[in-house]
């Protein structure tokens, strides 16, 4: 299946400007082939298609570019007696503890960091409110 912008747009429901923005931001590949003559495949309807599910359910753009950077990475290999790998480890409260593995869950430091402010403000949440 070869398609113009035009085409894609159509059949996809989404306008060329986005499907540029969407491959300037590495979400889609580019087109096939040169300038004039390129085309798009069913493979980018289908990105396309997913991409627009994913927003309608609620997703960001950037939650559906780590969705789809885990999709084009291999997976981790299972872990082996004797691997070492680096662990963040949050203390909450006497008696609880959160231990993140970053490269396992697919998160960056600055993520870890709001996970940790976040589940952090939840206890502070259930305790407000078992206080009532």
């Amino acid at each position: 299946m070869k398609l113009t912008l035009e085409q894609l747009s159509e059949q996809a429901g989404v306008p060329g400007r986005t499907i540029r923005y969407y491959i300037q931001k590495g979400l889609i590949a580019g087109p096939e082939g040169e300038r004039r003559g390129a085309w798009y495949t069913a493979n980018h309807l289908s990105d396309l298609l997913r991409i627009r599910q994913w927003q309608e359910s609620g997703l960001s753009l950037d939650a559906i570019a780590g969705l789809l950077q885990a999709k084009r990475e291999p997976p981790l290999a299972p872990r082996r007696p004797g691997a070492v790998e680096v662990r963040s480890h949050l203390v909450l409260t006497d008696g609880i503890e959160l231990v993140v593995a970053p490269e396992r869950a697919g998160l960056t430091q600055e993520q870890v960091r709001r996970l940790f402010q976040s589940v952090m403000a939840a206890l502070d949440t259930i305790r407000d409110s078992s206080q009532d």
